[in-house]
């Protein structure tokens, strides 16, 4: 059988490790981006470069820019959306014509839980995440019917070194939040999301297109 190949992006971020490492476990081909994708030509002459994608992992974070709405920042929210809802867009153009050649490719879109049940003082965060989950749900049923399935895992509370560090999980103020609003009362492991990253890549996973799919402890469902 020949080896998938997989591009992850953005690797040394959020979740790109964790699912890099299952991937190669599981005999996978991956090809990564280290730098962050903030332009157009980042995003395509990444794209080139990795030849043929059998599955796309659009892995991009951006720390929240707190605070209440009165106060967003024009140039907060651009950034925002520049590292977070542009990249996704140029990814998925750039990759989908050879997919729709084959008729065949995996896109999971690593984003968030964030705007599924919205947070105060995050309006440009959630804002910028929830853009990244409506794409993905129109995309996906705009692929489906050329065998190319599309999703979106949509976490928090998984530690990750973007959001939820190494150095938070023992910080008590921290371990109190999670046990008032996440129902599993831990932050999760980043294997959890790699796993399911590796399910939505498999060959399996064939009638399941254009979904968000929270992973978040219960804190939504």
């Amino acid at each position: 059988m020949t080896k998938r190949t997989a591009l992850i992006t953005c690797v040394q971020r959020y979740m790109g490790q964790a699912i890099q490492e299952k991937f190669e476990e599981i005999g996978v081909n991956v090809v990564t981006g280290d730098a962050p994708m903030t332009t157009q030509k980042d995003c395509e002459d990444l794209v080139a470069g990795a030849g043929q994608i059998d599955i796309l992992i659009a892995n991009l974070a951006e720390p929240p820019m707190t605070g209440p709405v009165q106060s967003i920042e024009n140039a907060d929210w651009n950034i925002l959306f520049d590292s977070l809802v542009h990249p996704l867009m140029y990814l998925v153009r750039a990759v989908t014509p050879q997919m729709l050649e084959r008729q065949s490719g995996k896109i999971i879109a690593v984003t968030s839980a964030a705007p599924l049940k919205g947070i105060a003082n995050n309006a440009a965060y959630c804002a910028a995440r929830g853009a990244q989950n409506g794409f993905i749900k129109a995309v996906g049923l705009e692929l489906a019917r050329s065998n190319i399935h599309v999703n979106a895992i949509a976490q928090n509370y998984i530690n990750n070194n973007t959001y939820y560090p190494d150095d938070l999980l023992g910080n008590t103020k921290f371990l109190d939040h999670v046990k008032r609003n996440v129902p599993t009362n831990k932050v999760g492991a980043p294997e959890e999301t790699a796993e399911l990253a590796a399910y939505l890549a498999s060959e399996r996973c064939n009638h399941m297109v254009g979904q968000v799919v929270p992973l978040a402890g219960g804190w939504v469902t």
